[in-house]
């Protein structure tokens, strides 16, 4: 038997729901005299949580006259959606955008700082799902392979709605490990796409074996189906005139090329690990995600019964497009219209097999984007590349001119930098001051914008820019104790082409929440200003069982829930 963490919970109060629910109305109903809450509409049979690596919400509006009518169009023509949410949190990435959604909590809680960090005592890398206990099913592990949620600190939505309601069941699927595990939570199963193999796997923290039905969708091999595919553009050339042309220098040249027409497999002679790879950097990555979540509600049965159950997709392949050529580009721009057309079949399946009526659809993202930074110098904006061994360079002078010769910053861990704490002790030195040091040594690079120490993150200013952001990113027993900003436009990295995220900048927090079933969430666009962490009180409501306990988000103003 799997052991699963605990957690310490209030009594079951499903009971009393209604009440609940009728009291939260009133404090997220904007009208000065609420209309009396009716009773709580029966829960929906499936939620289906979906997640689009990498996309930014100016990427769901900016193409919106040439989206399907049924897919990303569901949401804006005839559904619910949010067009101001933010992620409260500085640092952005995948894992910790991942980590908030369905606990509502900021890596100041979940422990969950970045992809990965280094142990602060041993400077061993730490991988934000990684845990050698647990070993992928049928696959190769390699080290530091994400197969557990045993670093996540904090439980999700499915973790409350398993504890009072054991025959629901919580599904996380991913092209990433981080992107099914975290979703997932403590207490449901997830399975993630092996790229070197072309299977979707869990691990054995969940499982011994894998059921029938994916045993049955991995021998069918799926994924040597796009052997020699193309990915060609869907519209006409003048169509993507609002986007960057393909081949530009600064776009990655690996993997699938940087050009349209690309065809998956070109060279090789057939099938393997490096194909499987180059899978998700392209439209297939989702159409096979896809497929392995309709696969995963017939096999698994779900939305079948009046058991509510959640399904999480996280489709990664924008992510990897938008990393390779930037949200700016014509590849972004025609994967995410492939994206809009896989949605749309999706939906009308979901339809056909749980009922229209019958689930509700909830898609966000984990981050935004920043533009590739030598497009945007081409349009006359401040930008650049910083590498963190300049960052640690720069650092260590400082120190050094300051209290003598040394390698006082080790390494990054994040978006942090470490020290060598035996070396501030042997010198007699207060930390806190070595700190201080550090930041005002760091803030005269170019590319930095802040540092904040452990003293400011651990404190209460609020007036100082984007302290209270990376606030929310700093666990203090996980985190490193000086956090780097960078400046708006540059990117701390070491890849000479592409670009990235992690800022606390709107091109990186402004993300889509976008929601379909109108039985429960109503209709329209709501210009209140919104977070993701706000999810998750908000589906618990939604299924009439108590919030994470460690979430900081409100539930959102949902027009549905005010009738």
């Amino acid at each position: 038997m799997v052991l699963r963490p605990a957690f310490s919970r209030l009594p079951s109060i499903r009971a009393l729901a209604p009440a609940l629910l009728a009291l939260g109305l009133l404090a997220g109903c904007a009208t000065s005299s609420p209309p009396a809450a009716g009773p709580a509409p029966k829960p929906p049979k499936l939620v289906v949580f979906m997640v689009v690596d990498g996309l930014p919400m100016r990427q769901v509006l900016g193409y919106r006259d040439q989206l399907q009518p049924d897919g990303f169009r569901r949401f804006l023509d005839r559904g619910l959606w949010f067009s101001d949410a933010h992620y409260g949190h500085g640092y952005t990435v995948t894992a910790a955008g991942h980590s908030v959604m369905l606990s509502g909590a900021y890596p100041q809680r979940s422990g969950i700082i970045g992809n990965e960090w280094r142990d602060r005592q041993s400077g061993e890398p730490v991988y934000c799902t990684g845990d050698s206990q647990y070993q992928y099913i049928g696959n190769k592990t390699e080290p530091l392979a994400g197969t557990s949620p045993r670093n996540y600190k904090v439980e999700t939505v499915g973790d409350v709605l398993r504890t009072l309601q054991p025959e629901s069941k919580v599904i996380g699927i991913s092209g990433k490990d981080r992107g099914a595990i975290l979703p997932a939570g403590h207490k449901g199963t997830a399975y993630m796409f092996m790229g070197a193999s072309g299977q979707f796997a869990s691990s054995t923290y969940y499982m011994q074996q894998h059921p029938a039905w994916v045993e049955a969708f991995n021998a069918a091999k799926p994924a040597d189906a796009f052997f020699g595919k193309t990915w060609a553009p869907l519209l006409k050339e003048a169509d993507y005139a609002r986007s960057v042309p393909d081949g530009q220098p600064w776009q990655a040249n690996s993997g699938n090329g940087n050009k349209l027409p690309a065809v998956l497999g070109a060279g090789m002679d057939g099938p393997g690990p490096r194909f499987y790879g180059n899978i998700l950097p392209s439209p297939f990555g989702d159409e096979i995600t896809l497929a392995f979540a309709r696969s995963a509600i017939e096999g698994e049965q779900l939305g079948a019964d009046d058991k509510t159950d959640i399904l999480s997709v996280s489709l990664s392949s924008h992510d990897y497009v938008n990393h390779a050529f930037g949200p700016e580009s014509r590849l972004s721009h025609d994967h995410f219209l492939h994206l809009d057309r896989y949605l749309q079949g999706f939906f009308q399946y979901l339809d056909a097999k749980v009922g229209r009526d019958n689930y509700v659809a909830l898609l966000t993202a984990d981050h935004g984007f920043m533009d590739t930074p030598e497009w945007a110098k081409t349009q006359g904006r401040d930008a650049g590349r910083l590498p963190p061994a300049q960052v640690i360079a720069a650092i260590n002078t400082g120190l050094s001119q300051r209290y003598g010769e040394g390698r006082w910053a080790l390494n990054f861990s994040a978006t942090g930098v470490l020290f060598d704490e035996a070396l501030i002790r042997s010198k007699g030195l207060e930390p806190d001051a070595v700190y201080a040091e550090a930041k005002r040594a760091a803030e005269q690079l170019p590319g930095v914008q802040a540092a904040f120490t452990r003293a400011q993150l651990a404190g209460d200013d609020t007036a100082t820019p984007h302290l209270a952001q990376m606030r929310k990113s700093w666990h203090p027993d996980v985190a490193a104790p000086l956090q780097i900003v960078v400046k708006p436009g540059w990117m701390l990295g070491s890849r000479i082409g592409g670009t990235t995220h992690g800022s606390p900048y709107r091109y990186d927090t402004h993300v889509p929440i976008l929601g379909w079933g109108p039985g429960w969430l109503g209709q329209g666009e709501v210009k209140t200003p919104v977070e993701v962490a706000d999810i998750a009180p908000t589906l618990a409501r939604l299924l009439g069982i108590p919030a994470p306990a460690q979430a900081q988000g409100k539930p959102l103003p949902v027009p549905a829930m005010a009738r």
